[in-house]
């Protein structure tokens, strides 16, 4: 739901940058799951006081009370419990719920898994990893994702094999 950029200021608050349809909605929550910037593990902390600020959020979080102890949070992704999430409504998906699918093109071909949903500006990016073949980056637009298959894990696209 957000990524913490830098440190605000000196007494440990953090610049968060959220990635959900309403940015302050990671204000709503008060414990967190922060994962560190190599993305190998996910801890709880507890969001103690925050507020909106310039299109980001600036946010104390229990147990950093330094600039340096924020520095050491930089690039980490924050995220909730699927628990406190609220239902999706038809035609909703939580990005997290792309993670893992498998992509398959026209012709038929998986190009590979969804390795994660980037924010990119305009639109969202699919990271896919194939077994064998290139990285890509696939855009999550209606022109090339044509369907989503939560059940059948699956993601059809418009995608050429060697794009």
């Amino acid at each position: 739901m957000g990524r913490i950029m830098a440190p605000h200021g000196v007494r440990g608050w953090l610049k968060v940058r959220p990635v959900s349809e309403s940015p302050a909605a990671l204000l709503d929550y008060k414990n967190w799951w922060v994962r560190d910037a190599r993305g190998t593990k996910w801890r709880e902390v507890r969001q103690t006081a925050g507020r909106m600020h310039s299109g980001v959020l600036l946010v104390a979080i229990s147990g950093v009370s330094t600039r340096e102890e924020a520095l050491l949070l930089r690039g980490a992704d924050v995220g909730v419990s699927r628990a406190a999430l609220p239902r999706t409504k038809k035609g909703e998906i939580y990005w997290a719920d792309l993670e893992g699918l498998a992509v398959v093109n026209r012709q038929g071909v998986t190009l590979g898994n969804v390795a994660e949903v980037l924010e990119h500006g305009a639109h969202p990016l699919l990271r896919v990893m194939g077994a064998t073949g290139p990285e890509r980056l696939i855009q999550y637009v209606p022109a090339i994702v044509e369907r989503v298959d939560l059940k059948a894990r699956r993601i059809d696209v418009d995608w050429g094999e060697d794009f």
